[in-house]
């Protein structure tokens, strides 16, 4: 259990966790929220140059022969996770902005850093990860607020074209910059990968520090009650183990071999939060995005902590025998 926790329990979370109690304590306010929102705005931009400077288009390349498993990955991303997301959002178990936050993170990109190691751990075709991941970030830059304005007008998230421009210039000319300029800067970005990471993170740390500044002052911890928190970790639970299956089962569906069923189970399971903290941002009033961003700041570690325990499962059994059976039972054991 002990090696699960150490491999599964990210310290990001710590810092997301110290972030919003001092966003809590001491909330940004008055003249410097001005300030911190052109600081915010700068550190997004450095994120996505920095996100298109990683992506190697020679790694791309190496994985895009695979289209069938490259289509069930984005068809698990974009399609089966917001008819979920939909569905949980119409039961109204949940707060209305907390709903419209987990709808929104199921309209979000695969990580990449996390489905690449995750996919290295359980022995799967890491170049064909690469790709899908990778594929799947770039897309989602675009597609994600467009599935947000067509399925979330109810939580009053609409794309209109201000927030179409701030994307454009704050999010998508970064990421194209940063990659073309990847033949000139690729070298030292990946000899300096722990600043990059730094820069990575810290850009996501203010993006929430200012986030929930917004929503304490808005009155955010007394309009949320615990019993709301659990609710939505269950309904996070449940979303994950609903892909998790259907993504195996859809593995099996297609025939595909062992080495990229895994990469369908790990990069069609995951959800962004480098992609999704800046663009809850942009497309939430700035008063409801520190809860908007909840469902997908606990789900975030709840997928790392369950792919932990799949990963090291495949890793044992190279026989693709009952795999999701057998790891659920794990799960459920620890």
């Amino acid at each position: 259990m002990s090696r699960y926790l150490k491999a599964a329990i990210d310290p990001f979370l710590f810092a997301l966790i110290a972030t919003v109690g001092l966003a809590t304590l001491l909330p940004v306010h008055g003249a410097g929220v001005g300030a911190f929102d052109m600081l915010t705005d700068a550190a997004i931009m450095l994120l996505f140059f920095l996100q298109g400077a990683k992506l190697s288009r020679q790694a791309l390349l190496s994985g895009a022969g695979a289209w069938k498993l490259h289509l069930a990955v984005l068809a698990s991303t974009f399609l089966l996770f917001p008819l979920l997301g939909l569905g949980i959002s119409l039961s109204r178990l949940l707060d209305p902005t907390m709903a419209a936050g987990l709808l929104f993170l199921t309209l979000l990109p695969s990580t990449v850093q996390s489905s690449i190691a995750f996919t290295s751990v359980a022995r799967g075709n890491v170049a064909a990860a690469v790709c899908s991941a990778s594929f799947s970030n770039l897309l989602g830059i675009a597609l994600t607020p467009l599935l947000a304005s067509l399925m979330m007008r109810a939580g009053g998230v609409t794309m209109s074209w201000g927030g179409a421009r701030t994307i454009l210039f704050q999010l998508l000319l970064p990421f194209i910059a940063g990659h073309l300029l990847r033949p000139r800067i690729g070298d030292w970005v990946t000899a300096h990968k722990q600043l990059v990471m730094a820069s990575d993170r810290g850009s996501i740390l203010l993006v929430v520090y200012t986030a929930f500044s917004a929503a304490v002052i808005e009155g955010l911890w007394h309009s949320v009650a615990p019993a709301e928190l659990l609710l939505l970790a269950a309904c996070c639970i449940g979303l994950l183990v609903s892909v998790l299956i259907a993504t195996w089962l859809l593995g099996r569906l297609l025939k595909l071999d062992r080495a990229d069923a895994i990469v369908l189970q790990f990069c069609g399971s995951k959800k962004s939060l480098v992609s999704g903290v800046p663009l809850a941002g942009i497309l939430f009033p700035a008063s409801q995005v520190g809860l908007a961003v909840l469902p997908l700041m606990l789900f975030h570690q709840i997928q790392l902590f369950a792919c932990a325990i799949l990963a090291r499962y495949y890793a044992r059994h190279d026989e693709p025998q009952d795999e999701v059976a057998e790891a659920g039972r794990q799960l459920a054991d620890a």
